[in-house]
């Protein structure tokens, strides 16, 4: 498993001081900036929609209000979704529209795009639920002021 750029804490002692009251921020619906703090490779042992392939989760972190908001997205390695992969890695600049990519994941973590998040319910309980990445080579450019253009 991969578990470069993942914060996996601290063990606390029996006796230790805990603060962090780990309180869940559901977002606006909206589209924010990301990092991609991390990713897990995993096997998905399969359902009755998706046969069972390599998964990986990555950790979309989305800076709310000051706070960091961390997103765990699973994309699946299959034929079946490969137009969401293309579109996670289009997200991050990886793949150009029309062009094949091998996906190169030790390059993922610290990768930077925009997505559209909306929520998910699940068992009751909200979820921030990443909706679409925008591709980076679609996105429009800030005029550049100091190359004299205005």
């Amino acid at each position: 498993m991969d578990n470069r750029g993942i914060d996996n804490g601290h063990e606390l002692d029996w006796d230790g001081i805990i603060e962090n009251d780990g309180e869940f921020i559901i977002l606006p619906p909206d589209d924010y900036d990301f990092v991609v703090k991390g990713m897990e490779r995993t096997r998905f042992n399969g359902s009755e929609k998706m046969p069972a392939c390599n998964q990986v989760t990555v950790d979309i972190a989305i800076d709310y209000n000051g706070q960091e908001v961390i997103i765990k997205h699973k994309l699946f390695l299959h034929s079946k979704v490969e137009g969401l992969l293309s579109a996670f890695f289009r997200g991050i600049g990886q793949k150009k529209k029309g062009e094949p990519l091998r996906m190169n994941w030790p390059s993922v973590p610290g990768s930077t795009g925009r997505c559209k998040i909306g929520t998910r319910t699940y068992n009751g309980n909200e979820y921030n639920d990443i909706k679409k990445f925008y591709p980076k080579d679609d996105a429009p450019q800030k005029p550049n002021f100091n190359a004299g253009q205005f």
